[in-house]
């Protein structure tokens, strides 16, 4: 197959020395089966992306910081008539965690989860009283790489009212009871490669912090899936990732139940190198979609 791996401008924000540039790991693997890849910049307006068999997402994060261009990539490929994986329509629902809702109505159990609107005022001692907790964890709907989330603390209220309000002026925010869980036990990332279950790692978080994020310093352990946690993930993708080349289910494990943190189908790093065999899958996944 001739395959276009499509990433950004630059990844070197996002390099680690405990794992592995997937990017590159993939790329040899599938030049090794006889496949010809060519990484390519989803925002480069020279690329014929008619050109490749498969036009693969991988790695392009800052499409958060351009959103509404990237949401005109979308649109122009699906114009155009260019598959990519994942789907165009699951990738623009993917794109605002407000999908998060659609998923909690279908039963889906998600972390408590309050929304601020772009442009709406807000008082941040509203938001403990509703989410009846004093600590709380503020995110973009639209992010990646835990990008202006922080931390709010009651005592901090009048420091962060005024930065909260200046962010709303751009975007819109979703606010969620902190988690001391993900500190104690750490995150869950189940990853599927065309719809099946591949394999498991369990992220925490460097000391004190809470974000799990390895280049921000997290620590990434191979696990075995505990079985109510798959059941529950298995359901997941089966119900919101239809005709997805990857999913990454990342959740915490909650009086024996997955609590939804966040459903992956953009751009997550999948721990290939961390599970044997699931470079294997994810070529094989790749071909089997290629040829449907």
């Amino acid at each position: 197959m001739n395959i276009a791996l499509v990433t950004c401008e630059s990844l070197a924000q996002y390099a680690a020395p405990n794992v592995d540039d997937e990017d590159s790991l993939l790329t040899r693997y599938l030049r090794e089966q006889g496949h010809h890849v060519e990484t390519r910049v989803w925002s480069n307006p020279a690329v014929d992306w008619h050109r490749y068999d498969a036009v693969v997402l991988k790695s392009p994060w800052d499409y958060f910081d351009r959103v509404a261009e990237f949401y005109a990539w979308l649109d122009r490929l699906e114009a155009e008539g260019v598959a990519l994986l994942n789907p165009t329509a699951v990738v623009r629902w993917n794109a605002d965690k407000k999908y998060l809702l659609e998923m909690e109505k279908a039963g889906v159990r998600i972390v408590p989860t309050h929304w601020l609107e772009r442009g709406r005022p807000v008082e941040v001692q509203e938001l403990f009283a509703g989410l009846g907790h004093d600590e709380l964890v503020v995110k973009p709907a639209v992010s990646g790489g835990a990008k202006n989330t922080f931390v709010l603390t009651r005592h901090e209220t009048a420091i962060r009212q005024p930065q909260l309000a200046e962010l709303l002026q751009h975007e819109d925010f979703l606010v969620q009871p902190f988690q001391p869980q993900i500190q104690e036990e750490g995150e869950w990332s189940l990853v599927y490669l065309g719809g099946e279950f591949s394999h498991c790692v369990l992220k925490t978080p460097k000391s004190g912090d809470f974000r799990v994020q390895h280049y921000l310093g997290g620590g990434i352990e191979p696990r075995e899936a505990p079985a109510h946690l798959r059941q529950a993930a298995d359901a997941i993708v089966q119900q919101f990732a239809p005709g997805c080349l990857y999913a990454r289910v990342d959740g915490l494990d909650q009086d024996g139940e997955l609590l939804l943190m966040e459903l992956e189908l953009i751009e997550p790093f999948l721990y290939l190198a961390s599970s044997e065999g699931a470079l294997a899958r994810y070529e094989q996944a790749l071909r089997k979609m290629v040829k449907e």
